[in-house]
């Protein structure tokens, strides 16, 4: 449906963002509810974030979504934060207040929870070991939903051990499980029992290289998640898939987060189901 003069702004800021799927997102439920409003995909390069921020603010926008690198950016704007943005030190929600306050949500954390609940029940991570790949403010999140879906210990696995071990300082008097760091040399010790093994950076992403996972050293019954959702099958999860394991790809993480940023900009509840994954899922064969 067509917006009027006076339509409710959102969007999404990242760089780049030409591959994020949010648009089709909460056009669809823009459409579904029939409400007038606009949500745009906005490139803005790092050094630009603050600036293009606060310029959003000023021109009427009622928030955005946040997407990679810009998340822990983001959070460092608030005025204001939820518990899950304040322990994963990342917003990917801004929501504009009049009085020009900044509020930030981080929705990733109840998004891939919810998607992860669906996929394996609630209680299969409980008390298990999980592997997580990367230490970035995605990873955070992940570590924030793995601490609510009651894991039992989360094995941080990434590049520079020195980022990892910021992850592990910033958020371990917060969260449950015990937080664990790993070498990319030690997979046999990372991986021993695990029963999850969770890709939270962007590689696999349209345009980036693919993750480079020995998938033999993890256990053959253990679930390969992948938060990147486009394209919707990673070389990642492709490989998993082809050795026998079980994948959760990202696109339920997407849709959930983006139910509690639909609320805000828009005022409406909007609602996950099996026809917004197949609209979803078109438009990613499609190349949107």
């Amino acid at each position: 449906m067509s917006a009027s003069g006076t339509a409710r702004l959102a969007g999404i800021v990242g760089w780049p963002v030409a591959h994020s799927l949010s648009p089709r997102l909460h056009g669809y439920w823009l459409n579904e509810l029939r409400i007038d409003g606009i949500y745009v995909p906005l490139p803005v390069r790092p050094e630009d974030f603050s600036t293009v921020v606060r310029a959003l603010m000023k021109t009427g926008f009622r928030g955005v979504n946040v997407t990679i690198p810009h998340k822990e950016a983001a959070f460092a704007l608030c005025h204001d934060c939820d518990l899950a943005a304040q322990i994963a030190g990342a917003a990917n929600l801004l929501i504009f207040h009049g009085d020009g306050r900044i509020e930030g949500r981080n929705s990733d954390a109840a998004g891939l929870a919810a998607s992860l609940r669906e996929q394996l029940g609630p209680d299969a991570l409980r008390g298990k070991p999980v592997l997580v790949l990367g230490a970035g403010g995605a990873a955070r999140a992940v570590v924030v939903a793995l601490h609510d879906l009651g894991a039992g210990e989360i094995r941080i696995v990434n590049r520079s051990r020195a980022r990892a071990e910021q992850l592990a300082m910033a958020l371990s008097s917060h969260v449950g499980p015990k937080i664990r760091i790993f070498a990319p040399t030690d997979w046999s010790q990372a991986t021993e029992g695990a029963v999850l093994a969770i890709n939270a950076t962007s590689l696999g992403m349209t345009g980036a290289p693919s993750l480079d996972f020995p998938l033999h050293v993890l256990p053959k019954d253990a679930w390969i998640c992948d938060i990147v959702y486009n394209p919707l099958e990673t070389e990642f999860l492709r490989r998993a898939r082809g050795a026998g394991f079980r994948t959760i790809d990202g696109l339920g993480m997407l849709m959930h987060q983006g139910v509690p940023a639909f609320a805000a900009f828009y005022g409406s509840d909007a609602k996950v189901t099996p026809a917004l994954r197949q609209d979803l899922e078109k438009a990613l064969r499609r190349g949107k």
